[in-house]
């Protein structure tokens, strides 16, 4: 019998470990939790979502759209899982994240191929093919072993988490229920619109407001990732930065006065019960005390109650084009994968993808076959192409994006009908891959 270990239970390790399970690999499932947890971690389950709770388009003609539907032809069990536990959000796949995590780890711990193992990883055992998926809050001990071991400084990016509130504490008076330009369920999305004037007082305040230590040891010329920008870092871009962003009004008409307002913070349901909501776009840095006096000058949030604070904190990924090929291995050992944002995909399902890949791989190398590597007019197999690229200088996170895959013969001008081109050649060149490698 072939044993792997996977050293890490979030998005990526889980992904791996189910996909070696289902190729009747044992599997060895390492993770702190729950004896220990990083900085972003609260629950006890696995597969902990952290961030936001939607795993963005389910359009296939958009990027995020396409990339999950290739991870459903290739059987993922987080895109299963997603499905099961979905929440209404416009045209986005959005999850309860409890409920998905639930699902996941009962999955796993169920698994009588997967042996899970509450322990935190210091270092890597090679004698044994081994999967890294230790995310982008890798402990300092096992990420200063990968940093001796390969002689490559680690890359790192600051992340920052919206604010939840409970939807009893929202003045629905100064609310109301309708998705940009009228797509998905109205009630997908409760709206806060602000006023001229409301909005320039919110504005003043929180570009001035006081914002939470960071670390000293993180405190030099710290990189923010542009996708997960904190709301006043953003704001303080000019005054108009954030309501052409996060708090654009376009496609919105106030019910009250009929007009679009000048405006609009936009909630979406965290779980399926819609007891809860997150800000969306309203990742932040700002002290706890700050988040409440500041958000709370919203209208439609002057009573809120805060059931999680945003919070920021320190990514770490590995410089992958140096370090690893297209399959996600080691260039330096083969029988050694990294996994999930550590490799610098960014995104919830960027990083399953990945594991995914992984797991399957790690398999294919138990068993003494070769490897596989996506085709590039795929999401996923360019994705994996960029990240080990050698011949990228300045690395940096990339989630999905029609930008990294190869251009269309006949390119059309129409964004709609040019994201479509590229699905239908993705998925066409997806399923003969399949078909030709016999993948189950």
């Amino acid at each position: 019998m072939h044993y792997v270990n996977v050293i890490g239970a979030g998005l990526a390790g889980c992904e791996a470990a189910y996909q070696l399970s289902k190729r009747g690999i044992k599997v060895d499932l390492y993770d702190a939790k729950p004896q220990k947890k990083s900085p972003a971690h609260r629950s006890d389950l696995l597969c902990e979502i952290v961030c936001s709770n939607s795993f963005k388009a389910k359009r296939i003609n958009s990027a995020a759209g396409l990339l999950k539907e290739e991870m459903r032809m290739l059987d993922s069990l987080l895109i299963k899982c997603a499905k099961e536990c979905e929440v209404p959000a416009g045209g986005a796949l959005a999850v309860d994240r409890e409920k998905f995590s639930k699902m996941v780890t009962d999955v796993i711990l169920s698994d009588e191929n997967i042996n899970f193992i509450s322990k935190e990883i210091e270092d890597i055992d090679f004698d044994r093919i081994t999967v890294v998926a230790t995310g982008p809050l890798t402990f300092e001990k096992l990420s200063k072993f990968i940093s001796d071991k390969y002689a490559s400084q680690n890359l790192y990016f600051f992340d920052a988490a919206a604010p939840i509130v409970d939807a009893q504490s929202i003045d629905m008076n100064n609310a109301f229920f309708e998705s940009r330009y009228q797509k998905g369920n109205e009630t997908d999305y409760l709206n806060c619109p602000l006023s001229r004037e409301e909005y320039e007082l919110f504005y003043n305040e929180l570009v001035n407001a006081e914002r939470a230590p960071i670390h000293s040891f993180d405190a030099i010329n710290p990189k923010v990732y542009e996708g997960c920008m904190p709301i006043e870092v953003m704001a303080s871009r000019g005054i108009d930065t954030i309501r052409f962003g996060p708090m654009k009004p376009v496609g919105l008409i106030d019910p009250k006065t009929g007009k679009r307002p000048w405006a609009v913070l936009q909630l979406r349901k965290e779980n399926a019960q819609g007891s809860m909501y997150n800000l969306v776009g309203f990742q932040t840095n700002l002290k706890f005390s700050e988040q409440k006096r500041v958000f709370s000058l919203i209208p439609a949030l002057k009573n809120a109650e805060f059931m999680r604070y945003g919070v920021m904190h320190r990514n770490t990924f590995i410089n992958s084009p140096k370090l690893l090929n297209a399959d996600f291995s080691v260039k330096e050992n083969k029988n050694l994968f990294f996994a999930g944002q550590i490799t610098g995909v960014e995104g919830y399902m960027e990083s399953a993808s990945s594991g995914l890949v992984c797991g399957i791989n790690a398999a294919m190398r138990a068993c003494d076959k070769e490897t596989l590597v996506l085709p590039e007019k795929t999401m996923i197999g360019s994705l994996s192409r960029y990240i080990s690229n050698p011949s990228v200088v300045d690395f940096q996170p990339m989630g999905a994006n029609f930008g990294v895959l190869p251009e269309l013969d006949n390119r059309p001008r129409d964004k709609a009908q040019r994201g479509q081109a590229y699905a239908d050649r993705s998925l066409e060149s997806l399923e003969k891959f399949i078909k030709e490698n016999d993948i189950k």
